[in-house]
């Protein structure tokens, strides 16, 4: 569980600004990210920004976003995939 980045700010669409570190710039769209204590924070819906800064934009999965903001976010693996019903 490495540090991926810490949380900028919270964005008008309700979902978490995160400014990825340098062990962060592998992250990938479907990644949950998770707080120090281990709870799950969101899950990554896009890298934006350069190469040299990126930053991700989070899903949130909590409602307590606004105590987030400054916080480090580390890497919870990724998302399982939705069970498609068949017939």
């Amino acid at each position: 569980m490495g540090e991926i980045g810490e949380v900028m700010h919270l964005a008008k669409s309700g979902r978490l600004i995160v400014k990825l570190s340098a062990a962060g710039q592998t992250v990938r769209a479907g990644e949950i990210l998770v707080d120090a204590n281990g709870r799950r924070v969101g899950k990554v819906s896009e890298v934006i920004g350069s190469t040299e800064s990126p930053y991700a934009s989070v899903i949130p999965m909590t409602d307590r976003t606004a105590r987030l903001v400054g916080a480090k976010v580390f890497s919870g693996g990724m998302a399982k995939p939705k069970a498609r019903r068949t017939r």
